[in-house]
């Protein structure tokens, strides 16, 4: 087997297991294009159709499914090879890969990245800003971070961050023109600035619980964001009544740009978690970076 058809059987399972030739490409640094003649070629040499696609999806065909079946393994065995000989070596290379939204980058990425890539040299960083709620092992990430709640049950998780809680805000000119808002129902009355979850492709609920009751309001309101910088810049602007993390808008609370509501409403909840599947052998970059983010946590 030659190293090029290694890297296209790689390429292969990659495109199966994504099922996507664009996130593929993106992720392997290289076109659409470019990977999708590779496969040809693939297939060319084997002489049998692997992958079936469409314009809107790509799967595995019958033969795709049973070399994958077989390769998948393959491909995990020779990383874990590679990884054990860095670790004969005491050596951290390679590229560590995560997912993450905005806010959990800059509360636990970014603040140790200078201290890891000083320590590290030979290894590489990648983050994937994004809010839909991956399959880090299909999508060949070795971590994520998101909300404690929101976790897969059989990830193993490290809590990373401090609990965190949610803040109704508006400024105090929006305020003084518009209806009280006492109860989370009164917020049906204003214009409230919405978030969309691209992943599931609607608009977020605001929710809330006090003395052990939980209600999901759905807000009406004529903006609509999938980014939290956003929507506190509109919050800021006066355009309507935002819906966001506590440490976000605290600054802007203190110095009287924002009046926080219903705080009585919106409890803590688990904070930012770092996750990644059970493994027998861990990667080192992950051993590292996780060493990194223990070192750092409160």
């Amino acid at each position: 087997m030659t190293q090029a058809s290694l890297d296209d059987l790689a390429a292969f399972a990659a495109v199966a297991r994504t099922g996507s030739f664009t996130r593929t490409a993106t992720r392997l640094g290289t076109s659409t294009s470019n990977l999708s003649h590779t496969i040809r070629r693939l297939e060319a040499r084997l002489g049998t159709r692997l992958l079936q696609r469409s314009s809107r999806s790509v799967a595995t065909t019958e033969a795709g499914e049973a070399l994958l079946a077989t390769l998948g393994p393959a491909l995990e065995s020779i990383d874990g090879a590679l990884d054990a000989l860095d670790r004969t070596r005491g050596r951290v290379s390679g590229t560590l890969r995560l997912t993450a939204t905005r806010q959990a980058y800059e509360a636990v990425v970014r603040p140790v990245l200078p201290g890891f890539i000083a320590a590290h040299p030979d290894a590489a960083v990648e983050v994937l800003i994004d809010y839909a709620h991956r399959d880090i092992v299909a999508d060949r990430f070795d971590a994520g971070i998101r909300l404690g709640e929101k976790l897969e049950r059989d990830m193993i998780a490290l809590k990373v961050g401090p609990a965190l809680s949610m803040a109704v805000v508006a400024t105090p000119g929006y305020l003084a023109q518009a209806a009280p808002i006492n109860v989370p129902s009164d917020l049906v009355r204003h214009r409230c600035i919405n978030y969309r979850m691209t992943g599931a492709g609607t608009i977020y609920a605001w929710e809330f619980e006090r003395g052990g009751q939980a209600l999901e309001v759905r807000v009406p309101g004529p903006l609509a964001f999938n980014e939290p910088e956003l929507m506190l810049a509109a919050a800021l602007d006066g355009l309507g009544v935002g819906y966001l993390l506590d440490h976000e808008v605290a600054p802007h609370v203190e110095n009287g740009r924002l009046v926080r509501l219903l705080a009585d409403w919106t409890p803590p909840f688990p904070g930012f978690h770092l996750y990644y599947p059970s493994r027998r052998q861990m990667r080192p970059v992950l051993t590292a970076f996780l060493d990194a983010v223990r070192g750092r946590r409160p």
